[in-house]
């Protein structure tokens, strides 16, 4: 409930920029995705603490400053993220896999797993964060595809 509003606002800005909407059922409940130009830019995803926002941030190099913004928890969820197996050592993973992200956080070299570099929960200190890192990253996707 205390998160109603937020969703509703990113939703409606989401479409306004050109995402398209997708609902799927899944194992802990129900994934609800964003994509721009069908690549997927953010989900909902739901675990047992509660609702997870997970953003796919391709484009971190280009907003990497916010990151630094970020409180002490959000930054920690990030450094806590397994790292992308494919850049440490290409050989090591499937090479259909879709390479993770190389960015600099807190003055720390990261190099993250896709599926779990930016995955947030949903709450009123993390959600002011949560929308400047999607909509910076919708806003380099539009920039590139212009």
């Amino acid at each position: 409930e205390e998160n109603r509003e937020f969703v509703k606002e990113l939703h409606e800005k989401l479409m306004e920029l050109g995402c398209k909407l997708d609902i799927k059922s899944a194992r802990s409940g129900y994934v609800v995705s964003y994509s721009f130009e069908k690549k997927s830019v953010f989900n909902y995803v739901f675990r047992k603490k509660g609702m997870i926002a997970r953003i796919y941030g391709t484009h971190v190099d280009q907003y990497s400053e916010i990151l630094d913004t970020m409180p002490d928890e959000m930054v920690q969820a990030v450094l806590a993220a397994p790292p992308c197996k494919r850049m440490i050592d290409p050989d090591s993973c499937n090479p259909k896999c879709s390479m993770g992200y190389d960015f600099w956080m807190k003055g720390e070299h990261c190099q993250k797993r896709r599926s779990s570099a930016f995955m947030f929960l949903v709450c009123p200190q993390h959600n002011p964060y949560i929308r400047t890192l999607l909509l910076r990253e919708v806003e380099a996707r539009q920039n590139l595809s212009s």
